[in-house]
Order: structure tokens, then sequence, then C-alpha cells
């Protein structure tokens, strides 16, 4: 769909006027850049100073969003560790008891279970770690492209208003 004036895109938003742009529609709007009017675009972008606020406001929601993740995920992890690490230190403590009397059967069990717990905290980091990447590349990606957008458009705007002028000029 092409978008043929303001009042078509402020209706694709589900907005009314450009005050009522919120930073999630930001990025709405800049995804709908290329499907505008050229003229449409350089009114849009008369009014960037707002957009632009408002994708910094965005972006800085993003950041604190994936701080707390990051956060939170570092927090879970290490009680994992722990936990595997307490596990681990009671196993040990049974094996080395000298009041226990630990047949080779039961030792053989207690070194498996040793085993175990190192194999399963293993897993739980690799799969930690691809969980942080995914993280990581999705975040990285969605605020690089709305980067890139914004400069684009408005370096593309700059340049057809500049365009425009040269052309009335005699």
């Amino acid at each position: 769909m092409v978008f043929k004036s303001e009042e078509d895109v402020k209706k694709a938003l589900d907005i009314d006027t450009w005050r009522n742009l919120s930073k999630d529609k930001v990025f709405q709007l800049v995804a709908m850049m290329p499907e505008m009017e050229k003229e449409v675009q350089l009114k849009i972008i008369e009014q960037l100073p707002e957009i632009t606020k408002l994708s910094v406001k965005a972006m800085a929601t993003l950041r604190r969003v994936h701080e707390s993740t990051l956060s939170s995920n570092e927090k879970s992890q290490e009680y994992v560790h722990r936990a595997y690490q307490e596990s681990r230190a009671a196993i040990i403590a049974q094996l080395q008891r000298d009041d226990l009397d630990l047949d080779p059967e039961t030792r053989r069990y207690l070194n498996g279970l040793l085993v175990q717990t190192a194999d399963k905290e293993s897993t739980k980091d690799s799969e930690n770690k691809n969980f942080l990447d995914r993280l990581v590349n999705k975040t990285t990606l969605g605020v690089a492209a709305a980067a890139i957008v914004l400069t684009a458009v408005a370096a593309g705007g700059k340049v057809a208003l500049q365009n425009g002028n040269a052309l009335r000029k005699p």
C-alpha cells in the first residue's frame, strides 16, 4: 500500500495527531517510510525532531528492558551454579566421610552423580549462552535497523529538500 497523505499514515498508525505518536509507533512509522510518497515523507520529516525524541526514548526503554533481562538472567544463573556446587559438595562430603563404610557400588553411584551434576551444569550454561546470543542479536539488530532507517530517512529528507530547493532556483 502506498501512503499518499499524512492522514493515511496517521490512520494506519491509529493516531489523530503526531503528538500521539508513541515510542512503539515510531518503529512502525519508520518501517512504513518506504511505502510513502516522497511528499508525505518530507512532511513527516519536517516533524523529525519530535520523532527523533520518541525514537531516543524508545531505544532507551529497549536498553532498560535489555539490561533488566540481563541482570535477572545473571542472578538466575548464579543461583543455578550455586545449587549445582552445593549438590556436588554434599556428594563429595558423603564420599569423604570416614564413619561411612561405602561399598564400591555406592561410591561409583555417588561419583556418577558428581559427573551428572557437572554435565547438567554445563548444558545449562550452554543453553544460557545461546539465550544470551539470541537476545543480544535480536536487540542489536532491532536498534541498528531503527537507527539506520532513521538516519536514512533524515538524510533522504534533507537531500530531497535540498534538491527541491535547487530545482526551484532559476
